[in-house]
């Protein structure tokens, strides 16, 4: 055997253990893989994950609450923290990270300067397990430009009229937009504005009960004044590896600098989360203004994260049409029907034709009186019996209706109706 023909030998055996070495890595790390997709399949929720009925240890109707403390969570000090013990010194029931707590409020009409009385929900912001609950309002101003228009009435009453020691009637919590913090696979949370309460709620949940699962935190406001729970957030990027902090200024203040006040100059968009997460699957949980969540949500489609990993509320909780569970497109919107639907409200004796526009529109324009708060599926307060016809909706409420009823700010109907109104 010649020299070169010796060497040709080595060189040949060499190649082949790297490259057995080489396939051995790479089917390594495909079963890892495989492994990962296969725990987050077993883990994953729906898009809308159905709430059952309150726990044993929850309650119906309103309950009153005292509120044990309130503070500030931005510079700005326009997102008021409020905490609540029940009053009656019973038990505090868990809820699923992510959900509302219902208020009823006594209120004095702007027009009128009488007292009457709403319905609100606001969402959870802090971990279950504890004594208390705690739910971050957000001040509502007068529409810029619009001084003919007043403030947020619910909100403005809670800032300026919700004391310490003071009480308030309060449903248990309820939603369908949660996560499971027990779960192992990687989450994407996505906040703009005041949608940060609920996703502070999921991330200290996740960070409780699994500190090991990766937390992607992205979350967009105007600058560092708007910066809601800044110190909480910084707190938990130092103390926790898996937890992935991004913080979005579209307005940066003067003085403020990428890098030490906030991490991306702009908005929450898909070109940063394609930016900055790695190639993995996720569940995306998105809370936002509605700008935000309509195009995020139809780029995360387009970008192929399937429809089932994407789970959003945006402001007014169901503007935005239900996402098929199946594929990449967004469910068909209903459609007034070619020839008007009649809607008798039995109650009132009243019979009206239906063109358009829910059924709660539809009882106002006609002088008929309905109980109603938050106008968005999710209070209940409208729920109405329905004694002959069927009844469907745009998008699906966060409120379960009772069998034999339905939500009229949400509903439409399907067929000639008879309500009990």
């Amino acid at each position: 055997m010649t020299a070169s023909s010796l060497f040709a030998l080595i060189v040949t055996g060499i190649t082949l253990q790297v490259g057995i070495a080489l396939a051995v890595a790479f089917v390594r790390r495909r079963r890892a893989y495989a492994d990962l997709e296969k725990r987050m399949a077993g883990n994953q929720a729906p898009v809308r994950p159905q709430v059952s009925a309150p726990s044993p240890a929850a309650w119906s109707d309103f309950r009153p609450f005292r509120v044990r403390s309130k503070h500030f969570e931005d510079r700005a000090q326009s997102v008021c923290s409020f905490v609540l013990e029940p009053a009656d010194g019973g038990a505090v029931p868990a809820f699923a990270p992510g959900q509302f707590l219902t208020f009823r409020l006594t209120v004095a009409d702007p027009t009128t300067g009488q007292s009457k009385s709403i319905v609100r929900c606001y969402s959870l912001s802090d971990r279950p397990g504890g004594d208390t609950y705690r739910v971050s309002i957000k001040r509502v101003p007068a529409p810029a430009g619009r001084d003919d228009l007043p403030p947020g009435l619910a909100s403005n009453h809670f800032h300026d009229h919700v004391l310490e020691g003071g009480l308030l009637d309060v449903k248990a919590p309820s939603g369908h937009f949660h996560l499971d913090p027990r779960a192992v696979g990687p989450v994407v949370l996505v906040a703009g504005g005041i949608g940060v309460t609920p996703m502070i709620s999921m991330a200290a949940a996740c960070l409780h009960e699994n500190p090991q699962r990766e937390v992607w935190f992205f979350y967009g406001v105007r600058d560092g004044a708007d910066e809601a729970f800044a110190a909480t957030l910084r707190e938990w990027e130092r103390q926790h590896p898996s937890f992935h902090l991004h913080v979005c200024h579209s307005r940066p203040a003067v003085g403020e600098s990428e890098g030490r006040d906030y991490h991306h100059c702009g908005h929450v968009d898909l070109a940063l989360l394609r930016q900055a997460l790695p190639l993995r699957s996720f569940d995306y949980y998105i809370c936002g203004p509605r700008a935000m969540m309509e195009t995020l949500v139809p780029a995360l489609l387009e970008w192929g994260v399937p429809a089932e990993r994407i789970h959003y509320e945006a402001f007014g909780p169901a503007s935005l049409p239900k996402l098929e569970t199946s594929g990449q497109k967004e469910a068909p919107v209903p459609k007034p029907p070619s020839q008007p639907l009649s809607v008798t409200f039995s109650r009132s004796g009243q019979q009206v034709a239906w063109t358009g526009g829910s059924l709660l529109e539809l009882a106002e324009a006609n002088g008929i009186a309905v109980d109603c708060g938050c106008r968005a599926g999710g209070c209940g307060m409208c729920q109405t019996r329905v004694e002959q016809g069927e009844v469907e909706y745009e998008h699906s409420p966060d409120f379960d209706a009772e069998p034999g009823t339905c939500l009229l700010c949400v509903g439409l109907p399907k067929t000639n109706l008879v309500l009990t109104a």
